[in-house]
């Protein structure tokens, strides 16, 4: 059987976190004294590390006061996810893809800009243990948009760059799959606008979980 590989993004792409890191974001600015930064920024910067996030929202304070920031939105996000009843939705068809692509063979990873605490959060909370036979995330080193995620997933499992697809909803994730060598696949219902997903160097788009099913399957089968 030829390998195939697919590395996916989470926030944005399989889940519907946008409320919750926006929230999340503007109670831990409020509890630091800082005017909440708009849902327009937060969305631009969503996938790259939690401290480059915040520098970039805070970029005319000290480091100090960014790494407090930091420490507040942590905070706030743990306490948040650890409430009793929370629940953060998946995209329609997330699940449905996720086993089918186990079912087939395919070697599955997640590259993601969520610390490790992050990933075992969402792990736990939608019962992907067995989902994922390769997990990146921002605390392994160096963030997106830089290649180094899908790299290791591409070496820990054994799958040369043209036989890896990444799916994601940011340019980040664009810029990252492009920069590894691998078909980047964008989706437009998370945090960046389709335009800007394309801008990011998307080798395709697309607009639901059945087109990119359909996306999947040509890509496995060596049709794009």
């Amino acid at each position: 059987m030829t390998l195939k590989l697919v590395v996916w993004d989470v926030d944005g792409t399989l889940v519907d976190s946008r409320l919750t890191i926006f929230e999340t974001m503007q109670q831990a600015f409020a509890e630091r004294g800082l005017a909440p930064p708009s849902y327009e920024d937060v969305r631009q910067i969503v996938g790259l590390p939690l401290r480059e996030c915040i520098g970039r929202l805070l970029p005319g304070r000290t480091g100090e006061e960014q790494d407090l920031a930091t420490d507040a939105y942590r905070t706030a996000f743990g306490a948040k996810v650890n409430q009793p009843g929370y629940a953060e939705p998946l995209y329609a068809g997330a699940a449905e893809t996720l086993g089918r692509l186990r079912t087939e063979g395919w070697k599955i990873a997640m590259a993601t800009g969520k610390s490790r605490r992050g990933v075992e959060t969402v792990l736990r909370l939608h019962g992907w243990a067995d989902r994922f036979d390769s997990i990146h995330c921002s605390d392994d080193g160096p963030g997106k948009p830089h290649p180094a995620m899908v790299l290791e997933a591409m070496k820990a499992l054994g799958v040369p760059p043209e036989r890896t697809i990444v799916v994601g909803d940011t340019a980040h994730d664009m810029r990252m799959a492009k920069s590894a060598g691998a078909y980047a696949q964008g989706v437009s219902w998370g945090f960046h606008t389709a335009h800007e997903v394309e801008e990011g160097g998307a080798d395709h788009v697309a607009h639901d979980f059945a087109e990119l099913d359909r996306q999947l399957d040509a890509f496995g089968a060596g049709l794009v």
